[in-house]
């Protein structure tokens, strides 16, 4: 069994709180300093933190507190008496340092949700664990939504063959990162991988870039240069912005793909390459071939098997998952000690549409990073504060939403084990099962539960 772990800062631990938390499968390190508990918690391994204040600690170690409680792989809960957030350091120290806090007298089960609210925050901030990965991620894409989870399952099954793929999505949503990770995982992997831009490369160099030339083959060519497609011998060939490729390029990238030969610029020999296509294109094909755009003998050509990139605006609470993985990159980077994200921000980052997709979240997010002056990154430090708190939600609707989060973050929580999810929040197994089945969330084979024909949320 693997035990979550709780680092219990007191001077005075509660024997109630302790046994509440062994029960629950938690490992309690109970520390009397900060320096302690920075020892505990010197691994990667995220944690929750209890900080008592009630108990009351010696004035040196509040001061020591202000530097020592700074652990990005540690959520702090405080508890604390009546009134004494009146006290200007320890109000600054739970402002800063804690997601949470409790009063005195307090109900155990509240400290414990409030506790295991916190670690799985940094769960997911954190370096993850390889079964975390190896269920939320592929390669360096991140995702929990069904229909991520959908395409590392398109992943896999696309890798074991060696046709053509085509990755259809919008811009930013990581296209060539699932091209990376199809060869990554392909009988190919250890050959090269090389990714052209089509859509980047001027119309007069089209020709040269994917295929080379000869020394003397025009004005400036003093020796000779391999093309992208002889580059990648071997390996994998991703052809990015397809759609963007001139009329004329086509037809020789057409040839190629029948002949599985090639002949530099200038040169009279024809080259064998064996490579595999990837191809993607936030274009239309359909409505290009349409219009004379792009050539249909070639699309058919390239889409043999295809993969739809979901939008970032489709992915629900991958939203967070996403950003809190920025985040814990980008401060590494910039050597900032910041907590998270302020609900505001959350919020935004949820109603935003996200026309850039991943791309412009990772960029607001590394723009935040820099900017903000406070320890929680806020809606305006990404510049949404006109989106936060718009457009009222229907009852239903925020519900439904908010029993999907809540089951999302739990799995996360807990990496997939649904008797413990369920335990955490408040529900029977199969009560889970039917939630997950109602909002039509992947409900693996292997549970034994039968969905019913109903498929829509409880009201």
């Amino acid at each position: 069994m693997n035990l979550r772990r709780l680092i219990y800062l007191s001077a005075k631990p509660s024997t109630e709180l302790r046994q509440y938390f062994e029960e629950r499968d938690w490992d309690v390190k109970a520390v009397r300093s900060s320096k302690d508990a920075k020892k505990a918690a010197d691994d990667a391994e995220a944690a929750g933190g209890l900080l008592d204040l009630a108990a009351g600690l010696p004035s040196h170690e509040i001061e020591a507190l202000e530097t020592g409680l700074s652990m990005p792989n540690v959520g702090w809960v405080a508890i604390v008496s009546p009134g004494q957030l009146g006290d200007a350091t320890l109000r600054r120290l739970v402002r800063d340092y804690c997601s949470d806090y409790v009063t005195v007298p307090f109900i155990p089960e509240r400290v414990g949700r409030a506790v295991g609210h916190a670690h799985g925050m940094v769960a997911l901030s954190g370096p993850p664990r390889e079964d975390f990965i190896h269920s939320f991620a592929e390669g360096e894409m991140i995702g929990a939504c069904e229909s991520m989870l959908a395409m590392f399952r398109s992943i896999k099954k696309v890798a074991s063959t060696d046709a053509p793929v085509f990755i259809a999505g919008e811009s930013g949503t990581g296209k060539e990162l699932t091209a990376a990770a199809i060869h990554r995982r392909s009988s190919r992997h250890n050959f090269p991988f090389v990714p052209i831009n089509c859509g980047a490369i001027s119309r007069d160099l089209v020709q040269s870039e994917l295929f080379g030339y000869e020394r003397g083959a025009f004005t400036g060519a003093t020796q000779r240069r391999i093309g992208r497609v002889e580059a990648a011998s071997g390996g994998t060939l991703f052809l990015d912005e397809i759609g963007d490729l001139p009329i004329d390029s086509q037809a020789s990238l057409l040839r190629f793909l029948q002949e599985r030969k090639i002949e530099r610029l200038g040169g009279q020999e024809s080259i064998d390459v064996d490579v595999r296509i990837i191809s993607a294109t936030h274009v239309d094909l359909e409505s290009a071939i349409a219009e004379g755009r792009f050539r249909q003998d070639l699309y058919h050509r390239l889409c043999v098997l295809r993969i739809v990139e979901p939008p970032l605006r489709e992915r629900g609470n991958d939203i967070e998952l996403l950003a809190l993985h920025l985040l814990s990159h980008f401060r590494k980077e910039a050597g900032r000690r910041l907590h998270g994200f302020s609900p505001d921000a959350m919020d935004a980052m949820l109603r935003y549409t996200w026309p850039g997709n991943v791309r412009e979240l990772g960029n607001r997010v590394r723009r935040a990073v820099v900017m903000t002056e406070g320890r929680l990154i806020t809606a305006k430090d990404l510049e949404l504060d006109h989106v936060a708190g718009q457009a009222p939600v229907l009852l239903n609707s925020a519900r439904e939403s908010a029993e999907r989060a809540a089951i999302e973050r739990a799995l996360l929580r807990h990496r997939g084990r649904y008797g413990e999810a369920a335990r955490d929040l408040g529900i029977s197994r199969v009560t889970l099962y039917r939630l997950m089945d109602a909002y039509r969330m992947h409900v693996p084979d292997t549970v034994g539960y039968k969905p019913r024909k109903r498929r829509h949320p409880p009201g």
